[in-house]
């Protein structure tokens, strides 16, 4: 095999594909990037076999050369000392050329190295899917969606389907939902789909969050397909693998209130910034609680008070109050979370009382929700 590629263009690839090569795999060769060239220009591919990416350079597109094949083939390269090399090689185009037993050399002007390859016939395939039923999604809407659900995942395994993000699709309204059991996410729109066909899949939160970094913020339409258990994400250029959770996700319908006995509107940025302000001294206690009690006059007080270290109260400006007169403590850390996932400068916060599950939804809003459950003071 023998290649000469432009750098950048390896370099963006090889990053691409990297989000998927783990260094604490059972399966050595998968510590590897799988390159293969061919007429149509190279092909990488990094896998830790829950996640595979394959990124594509074409040899030319929009008459610009990217890519020269001198002769077809393949090898799997040592991905740590691979996109190392890459990225400092001196010169914008690199040359590629495996000889006897996979030795690998890679030239960069006045620069050479020799790596040690492992035959590419050795790596595993990737899942061979078929297209039967695909939906489209502009990829800003797609990464807006993972950014909205994938922090609300919960991080301990011992409930392994909530580490995921549960995908619902639905005459032609995908649903994303997210819990740990302490909080929900969940954001919908309304998609594009090729046939009437439904889904209830479960796809894990670390896939989601290393598809979102590779995504470029386009309006451009990817086209998703899921099987029994893989979901294949297709970008220009780009595929990404990851496999389903098995196992049936929770019914999440019945923990968000139907009715409420509070409800406050704030702005966004203010209510935000006043709990990062309580929190500053809540921080070393085990949850981090931060205290909202509602006052006349359309005011609430954020307050904490650690025994310890000291207590901080702030009054702030609410834009609406109506209902009951309300008390109630959760953690700091998860609200945030929640606002920061919200966009809009208002949101009403909607209360059913002092220890039940609240929502924050941004004003005139409805495709998307924060749940969070309180914490009990004594």
């Amino acid at each position: 095999m023998k290649f000469i590629i432009q750098r950048d263009k390896l370099v963006q690839g090889v990053q691409d594909v990297m989000k998927a090569v783990s260094s604490r795999t059972t399966i050595p060769i998968l510590t590897g990037i799988k390159i293969v060239a061919h007429t149509e220009g190279v092909t990488l591919t990094g896998s830790d076999s829950d996640i595979s990416i394959e990124s594509f350079i074409p040899a030319e597109e929009d008459g610009k050369e990217f890519v020269e094949i001198v002769q077809a083939g393949s090898v799997v390269l040592q991905a740590k000392f691979f996109s190392e090399i890459v990225k400092k090689l001196p010169m914008d185009i690199v040359e590629i050329e495996v000889g006897n037993h996979h030795s690998t050399i890679i030239r960069s002007g006045k620069a050479e190295f020799s790596l040690n390859g492992l035959d590419a016939e050795e790596y595993p395939h990737l899942p061979q899917i078929e297209e039967d039923n695909i939906f489209k999604i502009p990829t800003d809407l797609l990464k807006a969606m993972i950014r909205q659900t994938v922090f609300a995942v919960s991080t301990s395994e011992t409930r392994p389907i909530l580490t995921g993000v549960n995908w619902k699709l639905e005459n032609g309204e995908l649903i994303c939902i997210a819990t740990d059991s302490h909080r929900l996410a969940l954001r919908k729109a309304m998609i594009n789909s090729e046939n009437q066909s439904s889904y209830n899949v479960v796809i894990p939160g670390k896939s989601l969050s290393e598809l979102s970094k590779i995504l470029d913020d386009t309006g451009e339409p990817i086209e998703i397909v899921i099987t029994e258990n893989q979901v294949l994400f297709k970008a220009k250029n780009l595929l990404f693998f990851s496999r389903l959770l098995d196992g049936n996700y929770p019914d999440t319908s019945r923990l968000i209130p139907a009715e409420s006995k509070t409800n406050i509107t704030l702005n966004s940025k203010e209510f935000l910034q006043s709990i990062d302000r309580a929190s500053l001294l809540a921080k070393e206690a085990r949850n981090n609680v931060v205290k909202l009690s509602t006052l006349s006059d359309g005011m609430i007080e954020v307050s904490s008070n650690s025994p310890e270290i000291g207590k901080v109260s702030e009054e702030i400006q609410a834009e609406e109050i109506e209902g009951e007169e309300l008390k109630i403590s959760f953690s700091a850390k998860y609200v945030m979370d929640a606002l920061k996932a919200l966009e809009g400068n208002e949101i009403n916060v909607n209360f059913t009382g002092a220890m039940r599950p609240f929502v924050i939804k941004t004003k005139e809003d409805d495709t998307m929700l924060q749940l969070i459950l309180p914490v009990r003071t004594y």
